[in-house]
């Protein structure tokens, strides 16, 4: 039996990078995993990969900055499942931009979804969690939301912001058995990363102590940690997965 067996999981932004990532290992523990994505062919695609691998991930489209979106896919979830139990709250967007240039729209945007996005679909999702008197939520929040980064204004804060969201959630519900935690990565390498030349990689491994930049896996292992009973006695809490990059 692996640590998730038969529980009920939702991912966002679950395409690509670390949610992919984390589908993948909760699948391979046993559990029941919903993959999302605001991209359901790119999501399907995905889904098709692992499933052939001996997975079971069933992928659905999701708008996190959508409250109605938010609402349909848990219902349909706890409607064919009876139940919702882990919750991974990983999609994002970035809109870069120094202070001074950065477009109203630009700001809204990335707060829309990477921090109104995780209150909606966790306000929606406790619900059935605190019903049954159980619940593990993950946010995946970011080394820069703890450090700061210039031209990063909008996603900084919304970052930071998700950190302190998790700390309250955690607060509110730790009698009905739900914990909530987060997770912040450090320089991860993913589609967003891949962008980068090998100089500007080189470079920002340079600032690492452990001189590697990090990968996707090293962040869902942290996740699934977290997700799992070996955590059950920890909320509120926010784990870095950076190789030292910031203490």
């Amino acid at each position: 039996m692996g640590r998730f067996d038969r529980r009920v999981a939702l991912v966002t932004g679950a395409a690509q990078g670390i949610g992919l990532a984390v589908a993948e290992l909760l699948s391979s523990e046993g559990a029941n995993v919903y993959g999302a994505d605001i991209n359901l062919e790119a999501m399907s695609a995905s889904a098709r990969l692992l499933n052939a691998k001996g997975l079971q991930i069933v992928p659905i489209q999701l708008n996190v900055a959508d409250r109605a979106s938010c609402e349909a896919a848990v219902t349909s979830i706890v409607d064919k499942e009876g139940r919702l139990e882990l919750l991974v709250n990983n999609a994002g967007i970035t809109r870069d931009s120094l202070l001074m240039r950065m477009k109203p729209e630009d700001w809204d945007a990335v707060l829309s979804v990477n921090l109104t996005g995780a209150f909606q679909l966790t306000q929606i999702a406790t619900k059935p969690m605190i019903g049954q008197r159980y619940g593990r939520i993950v946010n995946v929040a970011s080394v820069v939301g703890l450090m700061g980064n210039p031209g990063q204004a909008n996603y900084v804060a919304s970052k930071a912001g998700l950190i302190g969201f998790t700390k309250v959630v955690a607060r509110e519900l730790a009698s009905r058995n739900v914990t909530c935690n987060a997770v912040a990565p450090g320089f991860i390498l993913t589609a967003m990363t891949e962008k980068l030349t090998e100089q500007q990689k080189e470079q920002m491994a340079s600032i690492i102590p452990m001189r590697r930049m990090g990968t996707p896996n090293d962040v869902a292992k942290g996740i699934a940690f977290l997700l799992s009973e070996d955590a059950a006695y920890v909320t509120g809490q926010t784990l870095s997965v950076n190789g030292g990059m910031y203490m």
